[in-house]
């Protein structure tokens, strides 16, 4: 990967290490807060496995990227600085590394598993395969691209590695980039667009308005995400090393949008207990009920009916709400 534009890739390694390890400590924090508010005055049993798993995942893999770069630079300008033809940028423009390419081994196991989870979020609230069909013939693009990517970088000839971006491994990893967000913005939107009709459907009967709405939380994650990843696509599209940087900054950035969805909806919870105040102990019955099995109560079956809201069946439509807006999300994590 020949410095065609922007910065040389000794500096973009130093930089890139930089940045990822900033937001790796704010990854780290929100890691620890997301583990605390669904295991705070809570009995081991309560505790909701699913979320501690990807958590766990998300923060496993993450540090082990953290760790290989930090290995990858230490090598290239310290352990190999004189003895490596070319030095230290030769060195980082030498993509078969082993350093290199199982750093971009993890990034894509942590782009599968957030993928992943979003496409599995979107199934639990739209209860349709059908629906999920299409993010899960572009996830399985994602993960075929990144397959591609990975083996070729560690095979890659003296010509690729000086014509990265017009080789076939280039047209790979700008293949998996365009693919993940695809997928994420479509696995997104399929999800915003189910909240948004339900929250329409009870928004005339609700108590009290939701400091921090669900589908707010989803549409910041995703710009994060986005964004991030559309830098990528403009730096590879503009033949630009700034790629290198931003390939290293996506794996914390891709932990920290979830785990902000994590506390978020964990903290909008807090608002819940309006509901036994203003419905009584029915609704408080039906809250338990939808703790323990989220996902027995379907909004499908209130508009299966086709009716709208109406004043009497304000206890089904709040239950139902947050059932779909609150509950899931949780156990689909």
């Amino acid at each position: 990967m020949v410095s065609l534009a922007g910065i040389p890739l000794d500096t973009a390694a130093i930089m890139s290490s930089v940045l990822e390890g900033i937001l790796y400590g704010f990854s780290v924090l929100m890691c620890i807060g997301t583990i605390w508010t669904f295991t705070y005055k809570r009995d081991m049993r309560d505790v909701n496995r699913p979320i501690a798993v990807v958590a766990t995942l998300l923060f496993v893999l993450s540090t082990a990227h953290m760790v290989v770069v930090i290995v990858h630079v230490e090598n290239g300008l310290v352990k190999y600085r004189d003895t490596f033809p070319g030095g230290p940028v030769a060195f980082f423009t030498d993509i078969t590394q082993n350093t290199f390419v199982i750093k971009n081994a993890i990034y894509t196991l942590q782009t599968l598993l957030g993928d992943g989870v979003v496409i599995y979020r979107c199934y639990v609230v739209w209860q349709s395969v059908w629906v999920i069909i299409l993010p899960c013939m572009m996830w399985c693009g994602v993960a075929a691209s990144g397959v591609c990517s990975v083996y070729y970088f560690s095979q890659a000839s003296i010509a690729e590695i000086e014509n990265f971006f017009a080789s076939r491994i280039g047209h790979w990893v700008a293949v998996f980039l365009a693919s993940t967000l695809g997928t994420n913005m479509l696995s997104t939107g399929l999800l915003a667009y189910r909240i948004w009709m339900s929250e329409r459907k009870v928004s005339a009967i609700r108590a009290t308005k939701r400091k921090v709405p669900v589908l707010r939380m989803l549409i910041d994650a995703a710009m994060l995400y986005s964004a991030a990843l559309g830098s990528s696509i403009i730096c590879f599209a503009l033949w630009n090393d700034g790629l290198y940087v931003m390939g290293d900054m996506i794996v914390p950035i891709v932990s920290i949008a979830f785990y902000m969805v994590f506390i978020r909806i964990s903290t909008s919870q807090n608002n819940q207990h309006y509901i036994s105040t203003v419905y009584g102990g029915t609704a408080e019955i039906e809250r338990r009920n939808l703790q323990q099995y989220p996902l027995r109560h379907s909004i499908h079956d209130f508009e299966s009916s086709g009716d709208s809201p109406k004043v009497g069946d304000t206890s089904i439509c709040v239950v139902i709400s947050l059932n779909i807006l609150i509950y899931s999300y949780p156990h689909t994590y």
